[in-house]
């Protein structure tokens, strides 16, 4: 497990760094935190880290996001969280996104747990008294 952090939501993109070091190795990166946490803006500062010159703007109603980098390679972040039954993510081939071996960015992810790989990095965030953020970064 490691933990990283920041001074307020505006540092993110600093801790982006140390995030794609340490999750580098599997594809499924999931993010959880209470709204305005920063999770889109991490994701956002992540996606920069890999070379991503798309704008990198949250799912919310397309579910779905895709970016690309000048690599060729190519990014997914999915965001849950107006999924309210879990089967709904069917309709849009979520499985086709998450088991593709590119990076998969998920966010409300607690929202379709029986669609979740075996293999995955958690990456908690949570504001503390001074406005600051911590992450907590866990392999499964």
């Amino acid at each position: 497990m490691k933990t990283i952090t920041c001074g307020d939501i505006e540092d993110l993109p600093k801790a982006a760094k140390e995030v794609v070091s340490f999750c580098r190795d599997l594809p499924v990166w999931i993010f959880q935190g209470e709204m305005g946490a920063g999770k889109t803006t991490l994701i956002k500062a992540i996606a920069k880290e890999f070379g991503v010159g798309d704008i990198v703007s949250s799912p919310s109603f397309s579910i779905v996001n895709e970016y690309h980098n000048d690599g060729g390679e190519t990014f997914y972040h999915c965001d849950f969280y107006r999924i309210k039954e879990q089967d709904e993510v069917l309709e849009i081939g979520v499985d086709e996104y998450i088991y593709s071996g590119k990076y998969c960015w998920l966010e409300w992810a607690e929202n379709i747990p029986d669609y979740l790989p075996e293999e995955f990095y958690l990456i908690r965030i949570s504001v503390n008294e001074n406005d600051g953020r911590e992450m907590s970064i866990k392999k499964f």
